[in-house]
């Protein structure tokens, strides 16, 4: 799994004018079902978005196509990580405890 930190490099203001595209982006990634959850994030990122376990390669290209990023408005910051424990909601998603 993944959490997608994203940090504006723009103003703000120059952000929210391509918050519309960024959102229709991001529904597309969870209609997909590539991401568990998304928002704004308190901290040194602005946004973060949780993925589905996935291919780190394939979730490079998927974030490579944010409006955010080809508008050079922000970059992401990719953390991986290998949940030990899940609530029992993301037990399908973490192979190891699902076996």
């Amino acid at each position: 799994m993944f959490i997608a930190l994203i940090t504006y490099t723009a103003p703000e203001i120059e952000v929210d004018y391509a918050l519309a595209e960024h959102t229709a982006w991001l529904r597309k990634q969870f209609d997909r079902g590539l991401f568990l959850a998304a928002g704004k994030c308190a901290g040194k990122a602005d946004r973060v978005i949780l993925t589905r376990p996935l291919l780190r390669g394939k979730l490079d290209a998927i974030l490579a196509t944010d409006p955010f990023v080809w508008q050079h408005l922000a970059r992401y910051e990719v953390i991986e990580f290998s949940p030990t424990r899940t609530a029992h909601e993301f037990l399908p998603l973490n192979e190891a405890l699902a076996s």
